[in-house]
């Protein structure tokens, strides 16, 4: 019996046993919150972040804190990773690797780019790991909430053992690709993904040109109020910027920055060019740069008075 054979059915049996130890490497916004889901759920949890003092208050939700990446993997049947970057992830789990128990599950949350998939996708087989892609779609609130949706790729083998998982972080799980295949549930996220900063972009650039133009911007919504041009994420973007309520970030401006730039070279890399999305990574750079990167990416709005 190959390898892959024998921790697919040591993954599948695992349901069986009860309900999974988790290590959620990465506390950050998005990390924190679907580590207190998780935990919520009756679920034993581990969490590790390069900053501890970052972790430290999910003590107080029951998770046991750790110093190492290496102490919060032992004898975890699952690895969560909810991190800045494909950098970041391979650092982790390199830090991790001591203490890796062969024939775990590695959830890999973080939005990298195509190419970032296989290399992690390799780094989980030279570990001993089945490797299931699932970025998540949902801030800060639903991620609190565990009313994320997950889209996920990897092997069917699999689903039943980490079902309490993303039962717990998520309303929804979207299984993607043939029999999941990994890189999947990437490709479906740099998508939507590419729709949520254009959105976002659009609704700040519109707040611009009418306070430019002299324009009261709640008359533009009294123009579209009811109408297909109206929805809720408009008016929730523009609201921020409106209201001056930019921090704490439910998306921050530099991580849309980082995954425009994915998009981007995503699209690049398959022939086509989106002018919409090198323009909106852009504007998403200018703010970076000027300062207001951990602000919510509603800040992409002060790109139009940055030279």
């Amino acid at each position: 019996m190959s390898e892959p054979e024998q921790t697919s059915i040591r993954n599948t049996a695992m349901s069986s046993t009860g309900t999974p130890t988790v290590a959620v490497l990465g506390t950050g916004i998005m990390g924190a919150a679907m580590a207190r889901s998780i935990r919520r759920a009756g679920i034993t949890v581990r969490a590790w972040n390069r900053t501890l003092q970052k972790a430290e208050p999910l003590r107080n939700d029951g998770i046991t804190v750790t110093a190492t990446a290496a102490e919060a993997v032992t004898d975890a049947d699952v690895i969560v990773t909810m991190l800045y970057d494909a950098d970041a992830v391979r650092a982790a789990m390199d830090a991790a690797h001591p203490g890796i128990k062969a024939g775990g599950v590695w959830i890999q949350s973080t939005t990298v780019g195509i190419d970032d998939v296989g290399a992690l996708g390799e780094l989980a087989a030279e570990y001993g790991l089945t490797f299931v892609d699932a970025p998540v779609l949902g801030t800060r609130q639903p991620a609190e909430k565990g009313q994320l949706t997950i889209l996920a790729a990897g092997p069917t083998q699999v689903r039943s053992s980490i079902g309490p998982v993303f039962d717990a972080i998520g309303a929804r799980t979207v299984w993607t690709g043939e029999d999941g295949a990994a890189g999947t549930g990437t490709r479906l996220k740099l998508v939507a993904n590419s729709w949520v900063i254009a959105a976002t972009n659009a609704a700040g650039e519109t707040i611009a040109l009418a306070q430019a133009l002299g324009v009261d911007p709640q008359s533009f919504f009294d123009a579209i109020g009811g109408g297909g041009l109206d929805m809720p994420y408009l008016r929730l973007k523009a609201g921020l910027i409106l209201d001056d309520a930019l921090t704490p970030a439910s998306f921050a401006a530099k991580t849309a920055a980082k995954d425009a730039r994915l998009i981007v070279d995503a699209a690049h890399a398959n022939g086509i060019r989106l002018d919409l999305a090198e323009a909106g990574s852009a504007r998403l750079g200018r703010v970076t740069d000027a300062g207001r990167g951990d602000e919510d990416m509603a800040a992409a709005y002060f790109a139009s008075f940055i030279e």
